[in-house]
């Protein structure tokens, strides 16, 4: 998810949400768009899909920045999910996606639809020259998301998806290091996103409150993906920045607590990069902790990310010695909708996520899911 942020995995489905809609990065994040000064121009934006767990806090954040930018529709298939979400936008209730379409008002959308509404969704978005936000992961597949990448591309709209840990400070310490040599030769990394999200029934069915309901996150038909793949493209996004893209993948995901049936609820895979290195990825539902979250080893350098904190070790740069959280960081950016917005109101420099990346993304997590059905390692198409 969007904004799976690193947090203690004890908080419940509100606190995540909350931290998660983005009201307390807003304050502290640079780029954010309310300081983000006078657009070039104005923009509208349409809500394509309303279903996933993120809208309530995206909905706040493009309140908060009026009127440089407005939510002229909120289309859902759901009608009530939809009605209920244009109302907290001020918009208008888009009954037929053709509103959407064709208004040469209407320069970008937000894409919260269930994942296996994607590939349609985007297809059209980029058909009509829209600019698109769509939620991770792009696609169920490999072969629709790279279907997506070539509409997208052929259409020249500005794109971007959800990996907001490309935000992180630690992390973009990291990848300088990275491009800088420091680490000499990277022989292996570990990366692990996990929450309590089963143990807290996060997913469970709302029916008081339809337009609050996740439950589609945990149907593998629908979500194309259960925890593992949910949580984990995202450090799966960071391992990739670091070391390049993914040869093979050896997989196993589990059910644990059986609250979402034949959904898997936690996973681990052995990931063998194409550069040579060797990787291990967890994700989870159910982890009461999740203390270490990314762990890079290399000829003349190390570094883990632990309770949040970054420990550096490295002859070649002075202070880092290991011994101490280093803090000598870059300042995060802003969150991946602010970046999309700020890039559709004409701001240049902004890091969206390319297309390409993202497809490659849905390539090793499908990877991955076939190598756990089959018990084989499996080579990333």
């Amino acid at each position: 998810m969007q904004d799976d942020i690193l947090l203690s995995p004890e908080i419940d489905r509100r606190g995540f949400l909350k931290a998660a809609g983005g009201a307390a990065l807003m304050a502290t994040l640079p780029g954010a768009l309310a300081a983000a000064g006078e657009p070039a121009r104005p923009a509208a934006l349409a809500f394509v899909g309303c279903a996933h767990i993120h809208t309530p806090g995206f909905i706040k954040l493009l309140n908060s920045n009026r009127p440089a930018v407005r939510v002229k529709f909120a289309w859902d298939h759901d009608a009530a999910r939809a009605q209920r979400r244009a109302a907290e936008l001020g918009a208008d209730v888009a009954t037929d996606l053709r509103q959407i379409w064709s208004d040469p008002e209407v320069v970008a959308v937000v894409i919260c639809s269930e994942t296996n509404r994607h590939r349609d969704l985007v297809i059209a978005a980029a058909a009509a020259g829209k600019h698109i936000y769509a939620e991770k992961p792009l696609g169920i597949t490999a072969s629709e998301s790279s279907e997506m990448a070539d509409a997208i591309e052929k259409a020249r709209v500005l794109f971007t998806t959800g990996y907001f840990m490309r935000t992180m400070p630690q992390h973009l310490f990291l990848k300088e290091q990275v491009e800088r040599g420091a680490f000499g030769r990277i022989t292996r990394i570990a990366g692990s996103n996990c929450h309590n999200g089963s143990l807290g029934g996060w997913f469970d069915e709302r029916p008081d409150k339809p337009w609050e309901n996740w439950r589609w996150m945990a149907d593998p038909k629908v979500a194309g993906v259960g925890a593992f793949g949910d949580l984990g493209t995202h450090m799966l996004d960071i391992m990739m920045l670091l070391c390049g893209d993914v040869g093979s993948v050896t997989a196993e995901t589990r059910v644990v607590t059986g609250r979402y049936g034949d959904c898997d609820e936690a996973g681990e895979a052995l990931l063998r990069f194409k550069s040579g290195v060797i990787g291990t990825l967890a994700a989870s539902w159910v982890d009461v902790s999740d203390p270490v979250t990314l762990q890079i080893s290399g000829t003349e350098g190390n570094a883990a990310i632990v309770k949040g904190e970054l420990f550096y070790k490295c002859a070649r740069v002075k202070g880092a010695d290991g011994d101490k959280p280093w803090t000598d960081l870059p300042p995060g950016s802003a969150t991946p909708l602010q970046q999309f917005v700020n890039a559709v109101l004409g701001q240049p420099g902004m890091p969206l996520v390319p297309v390409r990346e993202a497809a490659a993304r849905v390539a090793v997590m499908e990877a991955a899911y076939r190598s756990s059905k089959a018990g084989l390692t499996v080579s990333v198409a």
